[in-house]
């Protein structure tokens, strides 16, 4: 119990900035321009609990876990800290952003040199916390939930707090099965377990039958893995092309027992070691980076986009916050949305309008997608404007855009002549693309055949659109003035009506392009696939959310990828199933925001049609094997029900081509999260692999009531890696859920 600070303080001991945390300060804590109340915080023994004073009546003091800090930061980075303090106290002030929907908080240092010990003192606990393996992670919890137990603080725990123990850490046992345990463990008949018999009921809790078994299958050598047992294993179950070599490479790399690596061996805590790190994982690793051909026009990839990017929460009375658009560019999300109007004192601002949604100014969201566009992935950000302005601030807005983005925002074509197809991701690394209307056709800026400075232009079709749900109908306009200022920086994705794909084939050029709601994006998608994909081969489609989606609910994206639509816009505020699978689908190529659509999607002679799938290079018919085999740590739901323990269920979805869309689920296992075991088996028949994503869902169960969800993950079967292999989970809001897990065995095969 005494080694419970060891996550966060591995490889920090005697760091200066840890030591720092651990005597804490205090600190400013800012909510408005007059709530600004002096609080002491201090890091906790365990490194992994940040206390601080509360005033409160009923909370004298408050925690948080470090696991739940999204991020630090430096400087005033916050909406709050950049309205309620002055410019001059920048170096003082840092802000904690919280994974889910707590509010950020907000302080001041003393000094400038405190502020940035506080910043770099919890950004290394934080990436200490994120690089321990999942095996790491879990003993970590295990001991801290024992310490919890341990009332009394006298590092042993008797029967009481053996039983306190196990319903903290999600397991249900009648009196009996405990008693058992703890007289199997309680050597020293004492009453109370300490040292070696804590290690023992550790031990015997944490044991893995199901990783005992497949260790003891291979482990022929001397009761071990010799290199050979190794590779025979990953050449059997792994199916990898393993050599010598390659088991010889993880031997050295994960092996414990330095008398076990002298041999070339591998022992049991080796092997788990190894199951537990990216090799084991489901996500082959080689898609953690960027590994797609990225020199490819834009349009040929799969872009990650979010509509009305500016709200927190629902359409019609949420807050509009910087805050949002930071979130879904940290999440490497490449295409946001504006939707600009006339604000006071002559400055643009940005909120949904005719709604009582609050307003954030044009310049500060430009500001901090400057600040934040590049941080997780360094390939280009379509700004998508729908510009309600009038034309004074419609200059005052390409003012904003060019004297704070500078030569990264695309202000005419690359090369030297007129393009006739798009750039690559990769010519556009670090670039600003700006979506909207433009005054005339791209050639006018090779030619200065248009000097007019303003004109007038029909209003964007999402604001066409809005107004048939009544959420704009005082606007009966459907032409707006344009400011030539910002027209100019309309380079690739001009803004167009839709009629129809003969149309756009004969008048449309590759740079115009159309936003389609999701109604009619869904019904071309059925009744005319072939003919979508062939339009998305040379243009780019955009996708959004019906305007009765007031509540910012979220369409499936599914079938818009299947017609190869790239900018598919989603609700990025609200956590749902089709986020989790967008989330899914950008998780490989290195979480860059593109992914590359497969080759028929891009091949002017593919007839491929998802609804109708005959013979093509698409047809690649797969059965997908799935056992789900147990389960590790399941978060309890009901934190604050003492008793409450889940009763877990597994399901599994394909989404894809219709064809392949497919759900089956295990039993539910009755009051067990720690551990359950189902060791369930089920078959999927494939058409489609390229497009097939799978699910995993963790969920409570419940007879009287919707199961709760506990944990998911999404990602292209395409990315999956066959074998035994560990799956992560995430909470709703799609934050890993630290060391809980499931255990599967995959194997995709090609049909017989």
């Amino acid at each position: 119990m005494e080694a419970n600070g060891t996550a966060g303080k591995h490889g920090l001991e005697g760091d200066s900035d840890l030591q720092f945390l651990l005597v804490g300060g205090t600190l400013v804590k800012i909510r408005s321009t007059t709530w600004k109340k002096l609080r002491f915080f201090r890091l906790q023994e365990d490194c992994k609990t940040l206390w601080h004073e509360s005033h409160k009546m009923l909370k004298k003091n408050q925690t948080f876990s470090i696991d739940d800090i999204d991020s630090v930061r430096m400087g005033r980075q916050s909406e709050g800290l950049n309205k309620h303090t002055n410019p001059g106290e920048e170096e003082l002030c840092f802000s904690i952003i919280f994974k889910g929907r707590k509010k950020i908080l907000d302080l001041m240092a003393p000094s400038g040199q405190e502020a940035n010990q506080w910043v770099s003192g919890l950004n290394k606990i934080i990436s200490n916390m994120r690089n321990l393996n999942r095996q790491q992670k879990s003993e970590h919890w295990i001991i801290n939930c024992m310490r919890k137990a341990d009332k009394n603080e006298d590092n042993k725990m008797n029967l009481k707090e053996l039983k306190h123990f196990l319903r903290q850490i999600n397991v249900e046992v009648d009196d009996t099965y405990a008693e058992e345990i703890f007289k199997t463990c309680d050597k020293s008949y004492s009453g109370s377990l300490e040292g070696p018999e804590i290690k023992h009921f550790y031990d015997l809790l944490t044991q893995r039958e199901e990783i005992d078994v497949i260790y003891g299958n291979y482990a022929q050598t001397e009761g071990q893995m010799s290199t050979r047992d190794l590779q025979n294993f990953l050449l059997n179950e792994q199916r990898e092309q393993a050599s010598m070599e390659d088991a010889r490479r993880l031997i050295e790399k994960y092996e414990v027992d330095e008398t076990a690596k002298r041999k070339k061996h591998m022992t049991k805590d080796g092997f788990m070691m190894y199951m537990h790190q990216d090799e084991g994982s489901i996500l082959n690793p080689v898609h953690k980076q960027v590994y797609q051909d990225m020199s490819q026009p834009l349009n040929h990839y799969y872009i990650s986009s979010s509509h009305n990017t500016y709200l927190m929460e629902d359409q019609l009375k949420g807050p509009s916050s910087t805050e949002a658009y930071i979130k879904a560019l940290m999440k490497s999300c490449r295409c946001v949305e504006l939707d600009c109007w006339d604000g006071a004192n002559g400055e643009p601002v940005i909120y949904h309008g005719y709604t009582l949604t609050s307003k954030v100014l044009f310049r500060d969201v430009i500001k901090a997608i400057k600040d934040y566009a590049f941080k997780t992935s360094d390939y280009p950000v379509i700004l998508s404007l729908e510009n309600h302005c009038t034309v004074d601030q419609q200059r005052l807005m390409a003012h904003h855009l060019i004297s704070i983005l500078g030569e990264a925002l695309v202000t005419k074509p690359l090369g030297n002549g007129m393009p006739t197809d798009f750039p690559s991701p990769e010519k556009l690394k670090g670039k600003f693309l700006i979506k909207g209307k433009r005054m005339n056709k791209l050639d006018a800026a090779f030619t200065n055949s248009n000097s007019l400075e303003e004109d007038t232009v029909s209003e964007e079709d999402e604001a066409e659109d809005c107004k048939e749900n009544g959420q704009k109908a005082k606007s009966k306009k459907s032409k707006i003035k344009l400011a030539k200022e910002l027209s100019d920086f309309v380079i690739y994705c001009k803004s167009v009506h839709f009629n129809s794909f003969e149309h756009a084939k004969d008048n449309q050029a590759f740079y115009e392009m159309s936003s389609f709601k999701e109604s009619k994006a869904f019904i071309l998608a059925d009744t005319s696939a072939t003919a979508f994909m062939h339009h998305n081969m040379d243009k780019l489609s955009r996708i959004y959310p019906a305007g009765s989606r007031t509540d910012s609910s979220n369409y499936n994206p599914v079938p818009m990828w299947n017609v190869g639509c790239q900018i598919v816009a989603l609700n990025f505020q609200t956590p749902s199933k089709e986020m989790h699978i967008n989330q899914g689908r950008f998780l490989p190529n290195g979480s860059c925001g593109y992914v590359l659509k497969p080759e028929f999607q891009r091949n002017l002679s593919s007839q491929f049609d998802p609804n109708m799938l005959t013979k093509g290079p698409w047809l690649k018919r797969k059965t997908f094997h799935v056992m789900i085999i147990s389960a590790q740590q399941l978060p309890k739901i009901n934190k604050d029900k003492h008793r409450s323990i889940v009763d877990p269920l597994v399901r599994v979805e394909i989404s894809g081509v219709p064809a392949d869309n497919a759900s089956k689920e295990t039993h539910y296992i009755d009051n067990n999260g720690f551990n359950p075991m189902w060791n369930e088996s089920f078959k999927f028949n494939i058409h489609v692999p390229e497009l097939a994503m799978v699910q995993f869902v963790a969920e409570d169960y419940d007879a009287t009531s919707q199961n709760d969800l506990i944990g998911q993950y999404s990602l292209p079967l395409t990315s999956v890696q066959n074998g035994y292999r560990h799956v992560p989970l995430l909470t709703k809001r799609g934050d890993i859920i630290c060391s809980a897990g499931l255990f599967v065995h995959l194997m995709l095969l090609d049909a017989k």
